[in-house]
């Protein structure tokens, strides 16, 4: 295997690179004001993306996109991932990125016109009801949510909430279950509920450590109350809502990961600049202490081990598949979390009271981050699949 950035790819990262200086003054207007206050400068944005070489990374050629690879696109989801605002304008953000997925690889020609085509275009936003204020996210085949066939329509009834993006969305991808008798992971199906359907309520964005967001940068409650759709909306077959769900999550998880590369890479730089420039008398730099200097040598290198440890998932979900490659993907989850929220931490330490204010972006980072060890399945659950199939192969040798 070879880690290294293939030549091809290294225009499209130094473009990347250099979005990001436009993206900055934008990054402090959303901090202090909302997604809402800079969607317009960010869509300008994108329209001038569309056709480029950043634009879809993640989708296929045919289908209008770039037609990365998962390493490929997890290398350039590093230098998007700097920036909060660099994945919405290229048109690669969850939770559109992974619905995008789901509707090429199970979605109907009607499913593709209606809902698949708008988003590809960067003309809609989409959204992804799963999680449930009354069931444990962690196991996610234990769902509340209903979904009972009434002659050709679909009626939901229920409750999802962390259900991201979903202010302004113009469709939900909902999990729901349609087979209550069925085996535990075959009970749930997904369908896809545009939000003026009737009984499609958002009821509110909640607060994360105090912020409410809004639009793209929110996280929502929303309510189904006998909300109909067309039966035709089934997303794939009937009870295959758990596979479906995994399949869209695997290469999600890269994504994420190499994401939260980029968040450290940044965090690391603002930490050495803060550490070399802050002078603690007239002639000693606070770099010069050495427990800064040893946080500042250590996050170098958990930064480069968790990154080499995602490429390797990456490169081996393109040569064997997400499937054969998912404990690797567990791994990933839990390490590059853990180093991301301590990379975090201390670069918020290093900057003393100025890293918890909103001056700069660590301090959004942290608030949004932190739900980096909870989503896509909590760490301790990831820690267990890694340790039980560790353990399998122990009892058998």
């Amino acid at each position: 295997m070879d880690f290294a950035t293939p030549d091809h790819l290294r225009p499209r990262l130094d473009a990347a690179a250099a979005l990001l200086t436009r993206l900055e003054p934008l990054e402090h207007q959303a901090i202090a004001q909302g997604f809402y206050a800079v969607q317009p400068q960010l869509d300008a944005i994108r329209q001038e993306l569309k056709g480029s070489s950043l634009w879809l990374p993640q989708i296929p050629t045919a289908s209008g996109g770039q037609g990365l690879s998962v390493l490929e696109h997890g290398l350039l989801t590093e230098v998007l991932g700097a920036s909060p605002l660099g994945h919405y304008v290229a048109n690669c953000q969850a939770p559109d990125a992974g619905n995008m997925e789901v509707l090429l690889e199970y979605g109907t020609d009607d499913h593709k016109s209606r809902f698949l085509q708008p988003l590809l275009a960067g003309d809609t936003r989409s959204c992804f009801g799963m999680t449930e204020p009354g069931r444990a996210g962690s196991n996610p085949v234990w769902l509340e949510t209903t979904a009972r066939l009434e002659g050709e329509e679909w009626v939901l009834d229920g409750r999802k909430w962390f259900t991201t993006a979903a202010d302004g969305a113009a469709f939900c991808i909902v999990m729901a279950v349609t087979d209550p008798d069925a085996p535990p992971h075959q009970r749930a199906s997904m369908i896809i509920v545009p939000t003026d359907t009737p009984g499609y309520t958002r009821t509110r964005n909640i607060p994360i450590m105090g912020e409410e967001g809004d639009g793209w940068m929110s996280h929502s409650e929303v309510a189904f109350d006998g909300a109909r759709v067309p039966q035709a909306n089934l997303l794939g077959t009937r009870g295959a809502g758990f596979s479906i769900a995994q399949a869209r999550l695997g290469p999600g998880r890269i994504h994420h990961c190499m994401r939260w590369i980029g968040i450290c890479r940044r965090a690391l730089g603002m930490m050495a600049t803060r550490a070399a420039s802050r002078m603690l008398t007239p002639h000693e730099s606070l770099g010069e202490k050495q427990a800064v200097a040893h946080w500042i040598a250590e996050c170098s290198a958990e930064i480069e081990a968790a990154r080499l440890l995602v490429l390797d998932a990456a490169w081996s979900i393109d040569d064997i598949g997400a499937k054969a490659a998912r404990q690797k993907i567990s791994m990933i989850k839990f390490f590059a979390s853990d180093v991301l929220m301590r990379v975090i931490d201390r670069a918020i330490q290093v900057h003393g009271a100025l890293g918890i204010t909103d001056d700069t972006v660590l301090s959004w980072f942290y608030r949004h981050e932190r739900g980096s060890r909870i989503y896509d399945g909590p760490d301790e659950v990831h820690k267990s699949v890694v340790a039980r199939r560790i353990l399998k192969e122990a009892r058998q040798s």
